[in-house]
């Protein structure tokens, strides 16, 4: 089995048999005794199991209950028993939260103080954001946030703020190829080298933040008997802008991409910061959220509604398609055996577009629908539309009447409600725990009525109304 090198509270552990399916909460709490990272959901949504991950690239906040042994190689990893600085000074959070009675069962306490520190070293003080993973259910989110605010003008402790990658860990074997007699995972660190081998064992489990794949280990039970693991490949994370488009490697986490969104379709980009939670964000993958085809995956709406393409590559072979495309039918892509998303390409447009996300919570929640609309004109008549939805059908979808009735039409009110009208030709929306067939189709009809009113710069969003 591939071996496995990282620091864990500043000790190097070098694991030369690794179950690949292992969590990292596991190893903590069952092989190390370090019983301060809770289990709670097991499946990343409370937080309670959050530690700080450092790498060359950062330090972030995520969910060890979901993270697998392998995607910890050459990291850095601090629990809360390795916040408090060797002679046993607190951090400056864990002062805080106990002076602001942050605590009270203190389940949860450990991972609020790991995201707490995480933004505390990175300087982040958005806490609404940063916390939204975590849930308490004892002292209630007030407390918490004073501790927060209070601690975020002390200086980070020196054992934190020191440099974590040991030279041990970084000229060790950082995955390549499969060593010899170890068939149950491998880690490539370059697409060409992934390429092949994944044309190779085209029934392999893709790997990339485990935030999907993670709950079937931890929900399902299931075994992966043959697992690449492809967060060590960076040719795959980068964001390369041109004069005409944005290329995005499949590779890119959710909240790599937030500040390019933001810069460039700002809508999009914020309903990305309700895209789960800060841990989550922090390890799950643009090309992971198209790959698995969800109907209700937040980011193919918007993708199909700016015209977005997907590159696609098996072996030495590429192509590109459309990305509505892509989605065939519940459960079923157009990608072949041994075939996997390389890239995403938005071609450059003015930003006429708008996402609108409806879900239960407005944190951390999945849609229920989210709209993804696209209407370019000259201000009386709309000449480029493009409509997409999560949530109303199998896949995510455009809606094709819908569009055809706005295009080359006049921008009146009675346009938009002779189109709403076209919304259930193109869309019949099932019946779940949450929302109804009905209520699924009135929220479209009404997002397009937003949008109209969104462009006229009327206020939409109740976040916005003030007194």
């Amino acid at each position: 089995m591939s071996q496995v090198e990282f620091l864990l509270n500043g000790e190097a552990i070098s694991l030369t048999k690794v179950n690949p399916t292992e969590t990292l909460l596991d190893f903590l709490r069952n092989r190390r005794g370090l019983s301060g990272t809770k289990e709670g959901c097991n499946e990343g949504d409370c937080g309670a199991c959050t530690v700080m991950i450092e790498d060359p690239d950062g330090t972030r906040a995520l969910n060890s209950c979901i993270l697998l042994l392998p995607q910890l190689a050459g990291k850095s990893i601090t629990t809360v028993e390795g916040l408090a600085a060797p002679n046993g000074t607190l951090h400056p959070v864990q002062d805080a939260m106990i002076e602001y009675h942050g605590s009270q069962c203190g389940f949860c306490t450990p991972g609020f103080v790991m995201s707490m520190a995480t933004a505390h070293k990175n300087g982040a003080t958005d806490y609404d954001d940063q916390l939204a993973g975590n849930l308490c259910r004892c002292t209630g989110y007030a407390p918490i946030i004073r501790a927060a605010k209070a601690a975020e003008d002390q200086p980070v402790p020196a054992h934190i703020k020191k440099p974590f990658i040991l030279p041990e860990i970084l000229a060790g074997d950082p995955g390549g190829s499969q060593p010899p007699g170890a068939t149950t995972h491998f880690r490539p660190h370059t697409s060409d080298e992934f390429a092949a081998w994944y044309a190779a064992n085209p029934d392999a489990t893709l790997i990339a933040g485990a935030t999907d794949v993670g709950l079937w280990v931890t929900k399902q039970l299931r075994d992966l008997p043959n697992v690449a693991f492809l967060n060590g490949i960076k040719d795959l994370q980068s964001i390369d802008i041109a004069d005409n488009e944005i290329r995005i490697g499949a590779g890119v986490t959710i909240e790599n991409l937030r500040p390019v969104m933001n810069e460039h379709f700002p809508s999009f980009g914020e309903m990305l910061r309700r895209f789960s939670s800060t841990q989550v964000r922090n390890a799950a993958t643009i090309g992971g959220n198209i790959a698995n085809g969800s109907p209700i995956g937040d980011s193919p709406p918007a993708l199909i509604a700016l015209n977005a393409r997907l590159h696609l590559r098996k072996g030495d072979a590429r192509r590109d398609i459309a990305l509505e495309d892509f989605f065939i039918t519940y459960g079923k892509q157009d990608r072949a055996p041994g075939e996997f998303v390389e890239a995403i390409t938005i071609p450059k447009q003015p930003d006429c577009l708008r996402v609108y996300k409806l879900s239960k919570r407005f944190d951390q929640d999945i849609s229920a629908v989210l709209g993804a609309i696209y209407i370019y004109g000259d201000g009386k008549t709309m000449t480029d539309v493009r409509i997409a939805f999560g949530g109303m059908a199998g896949t995510p979808q455009r809606a094709t009447h819908v569009e055809n009735a706005l295009r080359g039409k006049p921008w009146t009110a009675e346009t938009i409600e002779a189109a709403c009208a076209e919304f259930s030709k193109d869309y019949t929306p099932m019946t779940d725990m949450r929302a109804s067939a009905d209520y699924r189709l009135e929220a479209a009809q009404n997002m397009l009525r937003r949008y109209m009113r969104d462009a006229m710069g009327q206020t939409v969003s109740v976040l916005e109304v003030t007194p």
